[in-house]
Parts: structure tokens; C-alpha cells; sequence
């Protein structure tokens, strides 16, 4: 029951009735969500306003699967890289990265004590941004080659003769790239020039003949130089040996090829080859080759090269390029001058030079024999299949002695070009000499061997003993394999190519991997196979489909490791290459398989989905 009851205001009140009229509210009470969104909004201001720019483009590469493989003993896999900048910044699970983040993002706000919010209002906290690849993908670091040439490669691109498998062949070649350059076809004096025949390829495995270029009337007459594959050897036209008359009857560490009359065949293998008259080094050329070679080499997952003879003007072309603009990739050049005198004085010595510090010199290349496709590599006892010769020593002992000595003291890292075993043995005699006095350290110099083809078991076991680096090439023990026994015989063969028994000699077990392209294909994972099967890219080898002497064979992870980290640690970069380890380079590659657990047949159809240097995509998409 209700009832109503009067009352008779106070003098000077209001006679209007308040019986049973709502209580107004508060301000508070009316006005707390505003406040709340005023707060906030003050809140996320200052957030704003504070916020580290520094970290606006971090960002995770993560894999559902734990497929990145780091090459970090320490921790071989992990869900997530956290890259900031050029560097990692972090490693692991998504969870534990992305809470390591925020904390360092709030870290360097001020008063962040005091305006951080609790849950539910963090919502205005920025988050990390996270990439996860496919999940049949995998994560690896930016690989390298540590042995190859650059500009050449862009020579061969621009010629190639691999493919041919005759003498008619090349010539077919030949006519129609002449046919296809109109300002050679127009101009008989102008230079063709090419690279990558191969006689042991050919029926009956003879040397051509400049006569061979004669025989087809578009090429007779013409100034034509082409490099053998493995660039130890030159053909060169009638017209070329016009131009080089009178030629010297013998030349040291060289061989010019003579008929019965005693008359060049157009052959000159090694030291030789310098005879040859060739074209000055020209920029625009260089540009267009690098151009060609740095973009084939960010498609395969390549991050940097060691270019294994760089001349003087060829490093003053990189130098001049790293200061006008960023690299395309990492170099690590070996600087190479033609003479017995010490020339460590032509060259600059660069540490991480340029913009993005990509380049480096710091190393020299030095040659002491020939190849073994062209029976220049220098052996101890004659060849099996030729006992007239036992190759080329390119230089005397002595004298590549006092340079290796004087380029040593001078602080220079010294990289000599070694493929028969007298070669391997006379300079494992000579870094032993050197590395008698206290006052070298092995870890100060890491003197390599480029090559490390052919060996005594002895020998081996030496280069382990020094601390002697093996810097090796796995396609070369698949591409020679189906005629170096004829070569070697079945005893020196044993310790040919033999990439297990150097990595287990190693001290260190470092043995870094190349491919020497343009010798070889410049896809790394043409190594990682050719390393893990001893198998040509067909599956087969003259020991079947086991794999050529797969005793020889690297794992897997080994393989890998020889194209990062060891190939960093001969660089003297494994503090900021080579793994994917907190505080390094944020330098890797996207796989689209699982190279390390598919089978051994589906790696060669491994394709990159990006390339990534310093945090930057220069190959693909993330």
C-alpha cells in the first residue's frame, strides 16, 4: 500500500512536491566511462608518443614445425628468429620471443612503470609482427660459397659451352651467336669470346684444333679465345696465333700444345694461357656481369661469395660500387696479381667496407699447378693414363715460399690454388715451416688450401696436424669421378676428393664448401647433394647408385655446416655469420622443402622462396 503525504515547504522553498522523485547521481557515477576512454586515449598517447622507433620493424620468422635450423650447437633448432634491424635479436618458442619483445619494447619507454596497463586494457601494447613460413619449409642461414668467381661466371653466361658435346657442336654454337650479334657479324676484328667446352666430354676425349675453327666460313678469319671449363686451359683461333707470332718455344708452369711439326694447335694450358692477347678491363662489361651473377646467386639462397681471384681493377670495381650503394650481396675477395714479387702493397686491405659493409679483402689467392681435366694438376708420380707427364708446377717451391712468408708477416690471409697431391704436399711443407716460428698463430693466419684435391693419406692427416684449412668443391669429385681413376689409378685415387677424411683429420672440424662456378652449376644445393651422395644429378656414378667411394660421403648437417658456418669461420666472420645465433647478421634463406630430412632424390628440386640479407629481402617473399 502507498500513500502520499503533503508537506509545506519553508519559507523561502520551492512549493513544488518532491515525494517520490528519482536521486540524481554523482558526476563520477555519470561520467567513469568517459573518464576510463579519456584515460586511456591519454594512455595510448603517450604510448605513442614514447614509442621506440627502433623496434617499429622488428619482426618473427617462425615455423610451426621447428624447421629452422640454426647451425647453433648450442640450440640446432627453434620455432622463431627475431630479427631487429640487421641483426637477430632473439631465439625460440613463439611464446617466449614475443614476451622477450614487449619487455624490451616497454623498456625503452620512460615511465613505463607507470603508464603500462594491466589486462584487459593492454589491447594499445603493439605487438611483434610474425611471418610463419609453409609447413613444409624450412629456415637455414644465408648460404655461402667459398670458392667461386663472379665476374667470370658472368663471362660464361654470356658464351656457354657446357652443354656441347663435340667440336661441331661448339662451332654450331659459335655461328649462331655470331648470327645474333649483329655488331659482330658486321665486324670480323671484333673479339668472340666463351667459356665451358670440355674435351673429356667429346668422342675420343682429344684437344681441339684452332684448323676446326676454319672449317666453318662464318668463323674463319675471326678473333676467337675460348676457356676450357675449368678456365686452365684456352682454344683460340688461327687469326689469335697470327697475333701472338712468334710464340716463345717453351714457357715455365705452362704448356703450349704443339702438333708433330712442333706448330701450336691453339691449346695453351696454364701459365701458357698468359700469352694470349686479351681485352682491357672494361667497367660496363664488369657491371653487366656482376649484375648477372649476384641475381642468379640471391635465387639459390646465396648470402655471400668468396671470389677466389679478384685482380686489382677488378677489387677497385667493387670498391668504387660498396661506396655508392649497398652490395647485392656479401664479397670476400682474394686478390690475385701475376708475378713473383710481393704485391700485397697493389691491393687495399678492406674490413666490411661500403654501405651495409659488405665487402671485404683481406685474403690473397696464389697458384701452384693446374686441373686435372687438362693434366695440369701437379702429381707426384706420373699420370696413369699419360706417363709422359706428371702435370704443371705453375711456380717454384722456393719462390712461392717467400711470397707465402712475406704476405704472412704482412698480416694477409694466404689462399693457395692446390690440386695433385706433389701440389698439396709442397705447400703443407711449406705452411709447416712457416707455422715452426712462434711467431705466426695458425688462428691469426688460417692459411687455406683451395682445392685440396688430391692427397697422400699421409698428407691428410698433415693438413689436419697444422690446422691447415681444406677448402673444397663436392661437384668436382662428381663431375671428375668418371675419368680421375683413369687418371690416378686405383691407389692415389684414395685419397682423392676425399672429403671425410679432411673433415675428420680437422681439429676444428671446419671444411668449408664451394662450387668454383662458374666451373660448376652456382646452385649451392648442387654441393649439398653432391656431398651427401657422391651421385651425379642423374643418381648414378661409376660405383653405381650407392655413390662413388661413399665412404667419403658428409651428412646432412655436416654439409650444411661446411656452407655457413664453416665457410664464415674461413672468412674470419663466425662471430657475425654463419648461424642463426642471437646477435649475428640476420642473413638466411626459405626453402620450400625440408632439404635435410627429404630424400636424398627430391633435394635437387629444392626451390628458394626468399633470400634474406641484414633483414631485407633481396631474393623472393617472406
Amino acid at each position: 500500500m502507498s500513500s502520499s503525504l503533503s508537506v509545506k515547504p519553508a519559507s523561502g522553498q520551492s512549493s513544488s512536491t518532491t515525494t517520490n522523485q528519482p536521486q540524481k547521481r554523482s558526476w563520477w557515477a555519470r561520467s567513469w566511462p568517459l573518464a576510463l576512454l579519456v584515460a586511456l586515449g591519454a594512455t595510448g598517447a603517450t604510448v605513442a608518443w614514447f614509442k621506440p622507433e627502433t623496434h617499429s620493424l622488428d619482426y618473427a620468422v617462425c615455423s610451426a614445425n621447428r624447421t629452422i635450423y640454426t647451425v647453433d650447437p648450442d640450440l640446432p633448432n627453434v620455432q622463431c628468429i627475431v630479427i631487429h634491424d640487421t641483426l637477430i635479436s632473439d631465439t625460440g618458442d613463439i611464446e617466449n620471443v614475443a614476451l622477450r619483445w614487449r619487455d624490451r619494447w616497454w623498456s625503452e619507454i620512460p615511465l613505463a612503470g607507470i603508464i603500462r596497463l594491466p589486462w584487459p586494457f593492454n589491447f594499445l601494447e603493439p605487438s611483434l609482427k610474425v611471418i610463419n613460413i609453409q609447413p613444409d619449409s624450412i629456415v637455414v642461414p644465408g648460404l655461402t660459397d667459398a670458392h667461386a668467381h663472379m665476374l667470370h661466371y658472368g663471362f660464361k653466361m654470356n658464351l656457354n659451352l657446357e652443354d656441347c658435346t663435340s667440336v661441331d657442336e661448339v662451332l654450331n654454337h659459335l655461328k649462331a651467336y655470331v648470327i645474333s650479334h649483329p655488331d659482330i657479324l658486321g665486324d670480323p676484328t671484333r673479339w668472340i669470346e666463351g667459356m665451358g667446352w670440355d674435351q673429356n666430354k667429346w668422342p675420343g676425349a682429344q684437344y681441339p684444333h684452332a684448323d676446326d675453327f676454319d672449317r666453318e666460313p662464318l668463323l674463319r678469319g675471326r678473333r676467337i679465345s675460348l676457356a676450357r671449363i675449368d678456365a686452365h686451359a684456352f682454344w683460340v683461333s688461327n687469326r689469335v696465333l697470327q697475333l701472338m707470332a712468334p710464340l716463345p718455344e717453351d714457357i715455365e708452369g705452362g704448356l703450349i700444345i704443339r702438333d708433330e711439326h712442333r706448330k701450336s694447335t691453339g691449346i695453351f694450358v696454364d701459365n701458357a694461357m698468359d700469352l694470349i692477347p686479351s681485352q682491357p678491363f672494361n667497367e660496363a662489361r664488369a657491371m653487366e656481369y656482376f649484375t648477372r651473377a649476384s641475381s642468379d646467386a640471391l635465387a639459390v639462397g646465396l648470402t655471400c661469395v668468396h671470389d677466389a681471384f679478384s685482380v686489382p681493377e677488378e677489387i677497385q670495381f667493387y670498391k668504387k660500387l660498396s661506396e655508392t650503394q649497398e652490395l647485392p650481396l656479401r664479397l670476400y675477395l682474394m686478390g690475385n696479381v701475376n708475378s713473383d714479387d710481393y704485391w700485397g702493397n697493389q691491393i687495399p686491405r678492406l674490413i666490411q667496407h661500403g654501405f651495409g659493409g659488405r665487402l671485404t679483402v683481406r685474403s690473397v689467392k696464389l697458384f701452384l699447378d693446374g686441373a686435372l681435366g687438362s693434366s695440369g694438376a701437379a702429381l707426384l708420380e706420373p699420370y696413369s693414363d699419360d706417363p709422359s707427364t706428371s702435370g704443371i708446377m705453375r711456380v717454384q717451391p722456393a719462390a712461392l715460399a717467400k711470397l707465402v712468408k712475406e704476405f704472412s708477416t704482412d698480416g694477409w690471409q694466404v689462399n693457395i690454388h692446390c690440386i695433385g697431391d706433389r701440389a698439396n704436399h709442397v705447400i703443407l711443407d711449406i705452411y709447416e715451416d712457416i707455422l715452426a716460428n712462434v711467431s705466426f698463430s695458425i688462428e691469426e693466419l688460417r692459411p687455406r688450401i683451395e682445392h685440396a684435391q688430391i692427397l697422400t693419406l699421409d698428407d691428410i692427416k698433415r693438413t689436419g696436424k697444422l690446422g691447415v684449412i681444406p677448402s673444397v668443391q663436392p661437384t668436382h669429385a662428381t663431375s671428375d669421378m668418371w675419368y680421375a681413376e683413369d687418371r690416378l689409378g686405383p691407389k692415389r685415387i684414395l685419397g682423392a676428393y676425399a672429403y671425410r677424411a679432411l673433415l675428420n683429420a680437422s681439429p676444428t672440424r671446419m671444411l668449408p664448401l664451394g662450387s668454383d662456378f662458374p666451373v660448376e652449376g652456382i646452385n649451392p644445393l648442387l654441393g649439398f647433394y653432391a656431398a651427401i651422395s657422391r651421385l651425379s644429378v642423374k643418381g648414378d656414378s661409376p660405383h653405381g647408385s650407392g655413390g662413388w667411394y661413399p665412404s667419403e660421403r658428409l651428412t646432412r648437417a655436416e654439409a650444411l655446416k661446411g656452407m655457413t658456418l664453416d665457410a664464415a669461420y674461413a672468412s674470419f666472420s663466425e662471430d657475425i655469420l654463419g648461424s642463426l645465433s642471437i646477435g649475428k647478421k640476420a642473413d638466411f634463406v626459405v626453402l620450400d622443402r625440408d632439404i635435410m630430412t627429404v630424400p636424398m632424390e627430391d633435394i635437387l628440386g629444392t626451390r628458394v622462396t626468399a633470400t634474406v640479407i641484414d633483414g631485407k629481402v633481396e631474393y623472393g617473399n617472406l
